[in-house]
């Protein structure tokens, strides 16, 4: 299993928004896939088991994507997809709004 140093979420934390409401069920099952940060890339983990007392979930990366234009990667650093890895529940992160295709780009 892969040892990841995963970027603190900030405003984006999946924890500190379900804290707020309780009646929501935020626990990952075998199957769900949550997103992190990782040397600022959104990396989806699918996971395969939840430690509920460690508040850790266990799975694989499933997907490694740039944050500013949604373009995938195989590999960033030292993470490639398909890597074994543990999500702590206080790294999760609600991945960032990307622009449409409808929405005007900035011109250079």
């Amino acid at each position: 299993m892969a040892h990841i140093v995963w970027d603190d979420p900030g405003a984006h934390s999946v924890a500190d928004y379900y804290a707020k409401d309780p009646n929501i069920d935020a626990e990952p099952h075998a199957g769900s896939i949550l997103s992190a940060r990782h040397r600022g890339r959104v990396i989806r983990v699918r996971v395969e088991a939840y430690d509920r007392d460690a508040g850790l979930s266990h799975g694989e990366v499933a997907a490694i994507i740039d944050p500013e234009s949604g373009k995938r990667a195989d590999r960033h650093g030292d993470l490639k997809v398909g890597d074994r890895v543990s999500l702590p529940d206080n790294r999760r992160a609600f991945e960032p709004a990307l622009p449409s295709d409808d929405e005007e780009q900035p011109s250079d």
